[in-house]
């Protein structure tokens, strides 16, 4: 049963409990064949039918009345609690809604979350294969610097053992060279001495000596003072005065072509030991790579423009151009290649000797320069 309803019911029945003043009681029923032996009704008894009479109908009145209030204060306890029921209603609605809008915020939320994880995931692989490429890339490189200094030993190595006293490697002693090839040699040389201590030595043995030149030598104290100074901590930075010097004597002459940007990018890569010479196939022509671009040509120098047989081409890195190149031109990057080749030796502590013979080495080094520049060449090349 409802609860308005329980609490109407006990209100009624609580009503019927208390007295009513001035309740009558009903006659007792007579029988048909007493009526005509009772005398009829007095005065008297009139009178007291009549104030019974009334007094039925003011309780009658009473009951209507009681009813009637029954019924008013139970239509409004039923809108009280009606009223009450639709407040439970409208604030249950309200949290609903709350609840809703908190789960809808949550999803959102969630969904940000996971768009998140998923970017930084795929961002953490693409630096990492980035970091791995990177770390291949070093690893070749490496392994080619590894391959090449390899075959740099071995070769140095290959010197000092041919040169014997009984037969002397003429490469690895120029001074036992004849005069007119005491100056040019064919090939890139490496870390050789023109120091006068093989023609002393191969002297003290008895071995026949062919005289370099007639020339005599002095030191230089400023540049021996500057080489000294830069062998005490070598680096290849142009910000030692012995470096900074030859780069304005020498190197930046000796590399100043026709062509001006392309200078500077063979400058940089023999700084930064990339440039390949290779030579050019006479019989044929030059099979390169597809995705070569070859600069001038066979019959054109790519740095000085003029029109000369170039039996040798260079590559800057691994930027993929070809570059035609004169004798002329291959003899003055030649010479600056042989002199950072040197210097990079003796910053590698591979060279074993008196610093004054390093120095003359140098010098020698930078008369190379000095004589390519101006365009002297031999015929080997």
């Amino acid at each position: 049963m409802w609860r308005g309803q329980a609490q109407f019911e006990d209100t009624r029945q609580h009503l019927q409990k208390q007295p009513v003043v001035g309740q009558w009681k009903p006659l007792a029923p007579s029988n048909r064949g007493q009526e005509l032996q009772q005398p009829e009704p007095s005065a008297k008894d009139s009178a007291g039918g009549d104030e019974n009479q009334s007094v039925a109908q003011l309780n009658v009145s009473r009951l209507r009345s009681s009813s009637v209030e029954i019924r008013e204060k139970g239509s409004e306890f039923l809108k009280e609690e009606l009223h009450r029921a639709q407040k439970e209603l409208k604030l249950k609605d309200e949290e609903c809604e709350r609840l809703s809008k908190v789960r809808e915020q949550l999803e959102q939320e969630l969904e940000e979350l996971t768009a998140s994880l998923f970017e930084e995931a795929h961002k953490m692989v693409r630096e990492a294969n980035t970091k791995q490429a990177a770390s291949e890339k070093q690893l070749r490189e490496a392994r080619g610097k590894i391959d090449m200094l390899q075959a740099e030993v071995t070769a140095l190595k290959t010197l000092v053992i041919t040169s014997t006293p009984s037969s002397p490697n003429r490469e690895l002693h120029p001074q036992l060279q004849s005069p007119s090839k005491a100056v040019f040699r064919k090939g890139h040389g490496r870390n050789k001495s023109t120091s006068s201590a093989g023609a002393a030595t191969a002297a003290s043995q008895g071995l026949p000596v062919e005289p370099v030149s007639s020339e005599f030598k002095e030191v230089d104290s400023i540049l021996l003072a500057e080489f000294q100074a830069w062998k005490e901590s070598p680096t290849l930075d142009k910000s030692s005065s012995f470096l900074e010097r030859i780069y304005q004597e020498d190197v930046g002459p000796c590399l100043d072509f026709t062509k001006h940007e392309l200078s500077e990018l063979i400058q940089a890569a023999v700084e930064q030991n990339t440039l390949t010479i290779e030579p050019v196939a006479t019989q044929a022509l030059p099979v390169v790579k597809v995705s070569a671009i070859e600069c001038g040509g066979p019959k054109k120098c790519a740095l000085s423009g003029l029109s000369r047989a170039c039996r040798h081409r260079i590559k800057l890195g691994d930027s993929g151009n070809y570059y035609y190149i004169s004798p002329s031109c291959r003899a003055r990057i030649t010479a600056v290649c042989n002199f950072f080749t040197y210097i990079r030796y003796i910053q590698q502590g591979l060279v074993r000797q008196d610093v004054e013979l390093m120095y003359w080495e140098i010098m020698r080094l930078r008369k190379e320069m000095s004589i390519a520049k101006l365009g002297f060449f031999p015929s080997e090349m």
